[in-house]
């Protein structure tokens, strides 16, 4: 094509008449980076940051314009190098050099060392395809969640279709420490090394204007996910009383039944900070009316604020669905925001449309219709459910609809991006007094910017689901968005008086305490704590017990997850990616730095073998015991514990048990110190509601840990917020088998009265 270009060039020059080609050079450098014109398209490569650099390819002498919906900043004024040979142009940043050869017109990506850390190996597929190499150990995570049971992708392919307890996110990480997010929201398929082409990485979606990916290079996987971050958005602190234990049902279908629940959790001192009303709350053929029917719900924000008067908090459902006669739904209408094909009657009491989420008028109006009706009774948060949107039960509908935003084929995944972008837009411009959460049963790439935690859908209650409920949120985690959950038990079966059952619900507890929302849901019979037996009502109160013990722990990781680009939920990939055993574990993860989990996956078993990674020791949480890294243990499981470690070099603050986050200050807080390496940890705390932290209201307090000289710094306090505590206690302990083990206050602690100055501690 080039060559054809220079001949029409040559003989318009001949005749004296055209010559633009002439005019156009095959190399230019732009402000961001370079364009290179090729025979067979254009080809251009942007700075976005030192170790971020975006592709774009597309055939023809330009690049489309292109409006991505996750990527919100634009690139940031870096230096950068461009050099060109005759084989090749080279762009070289601080961190990392593209390389473009111009015989293939192929790019790859180099160290400064001169490693190749990533290449495309071609051919590309028009302008919605592309194939890059794999090397030989590498395992590729992340790409949303999926319920089929694996933590490393190589070997399969991944289909990315927003549908129920299935979320395509087309971001993935690779165990060599490098990011890609692939920017098309169209339904993609990815083959990670497939029989036949084990050596190739292949992405193809149905549709786009041209190839557009980020290559995000770590070089850890930490710092992958903190650049896919910077490009899509942080994830805002959610507020305190989020991490707490959340109650729910399919469905308490009255104001009476609502406010028993909750008195009953208090009547009995059990732990609790929230509860969610589901949907048919409304009366027949008032979906999205978000009103109340009042022959079941008499006095509807009487029963808010009786929620909040026994200091819990409420979410309520809301759904982009609309019956046909509502009036919010005839405003929507009105506005062209909702989609014209009327739904199949696949829910009872009615038919209705869908609204357009990617109508900027359409995403206002819903959110105020949302305000007007709900948020003015005190609501504290919104469970969108069906955000894929769950159109006439089959998603695949979706590709024929017009949106706002071009063909629905183009924007297919997206759905949920858009709609909860409206909630946390309207919500911040509403009122900055109490933090947006918003529990959303899809998501897509940069959705952790509107303060949302997905669930895994509407899963079964077995034990085979249960499994693969691990590596689908550890996948979800590895795709950049921090905040997921499933519901506890599953959402479909399950008899709280069954024996077999309660040993299912006890183990999947445990795991959902370490979990970023830790919620009980399901249909059928309630899942109360009161509906199970003896024992294991026993268990769940001791987890609940432990949850709200590491609040401290949790609040400060959440923090690390806002300002640092962290992930709370971490694959073992993420800390010991030199550890090669550790890369495909799916059954294991770190809660946070210092909590590494162990679920039991299967009826009749009381222990497991642990793999512990690394080098360095792990403690046993509940016994203090101390292991050697880098190989298994046999790890004692009864059915009222889950294997915990703690790894050596670890600070883990406890907090006092209360029954709900903010029953009383974090006073005294416990650290406990595993010693064998040297460690720190930052203890955040803020009012834990309201947006004031982004404007500096908050204090850290930086902890570090000598190994050699066994000595505990507590820093200088930094910052400050109204009500914070001036003045506070600090137990602390060095953890061995004598001490330091279990979920009571530990013995042999030294106590520390702390009034925001440096001091140091010899624990004995």
């Amino acid at each position: 094509m080039r060559s054809f270009w220079r001949l029409l060039t040559l003989a318009a020059a001949a005749l004296g008449g055209w010559a633009w080609p002439a005019a156009v050079p095959a190399v230019e450098k732009q402000a961001h980076g370079v364009l290179v014109r090729l025979d067979a398209g254009a080809l251009r490569l942007e700075v976005w940051s030192d170790r971020v650099v975006r592709v774009t390819y597309a055939q023809g002498a330009e690049i489309p314009a292109i409006h991505s919906l996750s990527v919100i900043p634009a690139p940031a004024a870096v230096l950068f190098e461009i050099q060109e040979t005759r084989a090749a142009v080279d762009l070289s940043t601080r961190a990392l050099r593209a390389h473009v050869d111009k015989s293939t017109g192929l790019v790859s990506f180099r160290d400064l060392a001169g490693r190749t850390i990533f290449e495309e190996k071609g051919p590309r597929e028009s302008s919605a395809g592309d194939s890059f190499a794999l090397a030989p150990d590498e395992q590729i995570y992340g790409l949303g969640q999926h319920q089929d049971g694996y933590m490393s992708y190589r070997g399969t392919s991944v289909h990315l279709q927003q549908k129920n307890m299935e979320i395509g996110i087309p971001m993935l990480v690779s165990s060599r420490g490098y990011g890609m997010l692939w920017d098309n929201p169209a339904i993609t398929d990815i083959e990670v090394g497939v029989k036949g082409k084990e050596g190739l990485l292949r992405w193809v979606s149905e549709t786009g204007k041209a190839i557009d990916f980020y290559f995000i290079f770590g070089p850890k996987s930490d710092d992958a996910i903190a650049g896919y971050r910077k490009l899509t958005g942080a994830a805002p602190l959610l507020g305190k009383w989020a991490w707490g234990f959340w109650q729910c049902k399919e469905r308490y279908s009255t104001e009476e039944e609502m406010l028993g629940i909750v008195s009953r959790y208090r009547e009995n001192h059990m732990p609790l900070d929230g509860i969610v009303q589901d949907w048919q709350y409304w009366k027949p053929g008032g979906w999205g009316s978000h009103e109340f029917d009042p022959t079941r719900y008499p006095d509807p924000k009487g029963m808010v604020d009786s929620i909040h008067k026994m200091h819990a908090h409420i979410l309520i459902s809301v759904w982009a669905r609309f019956d046909l006669d509502t009036a919010n739904g005839k405003e929507l209408e009105q506005a062209g925001a909702l989609y014209p094909p009327v739904i199949p009657n696949v829910y009872p009491k009615g038919q209705g449309k869908w609204y357009d989420a990617f109508n900027a008028e359409g995403r206002r109006i819903y959110w105020r219709q949302i305000w007007d009706r709900l948020g003015t009774m005190g609501m504290d948060g919104w469970w969108l459910d069906a955000t894929e949107p769950e159109i006439g039960g089959k998603w695949g509908e979706y590709r024929a609809f017009s949106t706002a935003e071009g063909p629905g084929a183009a924007v297919f995944n997206a759905f949920p991006l858009m709609t909860t972008t409206g909630i946390y837009q309207g919500q911040r411009a509403q009122s900055e007094k109490k933090r947006v959460i918003v529990l959303t049963r899809s998501a897509y790439a940069g959705q952790q910017r509107n303060s949302a935690i997905s669930w895994s859908g509407d899963i079964q209650g077995n034990w085979d689901v249960f499994r693969k409920q691990i590596p689908a949120g550890l996948n979800f985690s590895m795709s950049g968005i921090p905040y997921w959950n499933t519901d506890i038990g599953g959402f479909f079966g399950g008899n709280p008086k069954d024996p077999k059952y309660q040993e299912l619900f006890v183990r999947w507890f445990q795991f959902g305490a370490f979990t970023p929302m830790f919620r009980v849901h399901g249909t059928g019979a309630g899942k109360e704590f009161w509906q199970f037996d003896q024992p294991t009502q026993k268990t769940i109160a001791k987890f609940e017990r432990l949850r709200y013990r590491l609040m401290p722990y949790i609040y400060s990781v959440s923090w690390q997850v806002t300002n640092q680009g962290s992930s709370m939920l971490r694959p073992l990939v993420m800390d010991f990616a030199g550890d090669r055993t550790a890369l495909t574990i799916a059954d294991q993860y770190l809660f946070g730095p210092s909590l590494m989990v162990n679920p039991v996956t299967e009826a009749g078993v009381y222990s497991r073998s642990v793999y512990l990674p690394g080098k360095a020791a792990w403690y046993d949480f509940w016994t203090g015991k101390r292991e050697a890294g880098g190989g298994p243990v046999d790890a004692a499981a009864p059915i009222d514990s889950m294997p915990l470690y703690v790894p050596a070099g670890s600070i883990l603050p406890l907090g006092p048990d209360v029954e709900y986050v903010d029953q009383k200050p974090a006073d005294p807080v416990e650290l406990r110190v595993y010693p064998g390496a040297d460690g720190s940890f930052i203890l955040y705390e803020d009012a834990g509601d309201s947006y004031d932290y982004e404007h500096g209201a908050y204090t850290t307090i930086a902890l570090r840990w000598d190994d050699a000289t066994k000595t505990l710094t507590i820093g200088k306090r930094a910052g400050a917020y109204e009500g914070m505590l001036r003045q506070r206690t600090f137990r602390v302990v060095l953890v061995n088998q004598q001490r330091g083990g279990g979920l009571d206050e530990s013995a042999g602690t030294r106590s520390v009265t702390y009034s925001g100055e440096e001091v140091r501690v010899r624990p004995q």
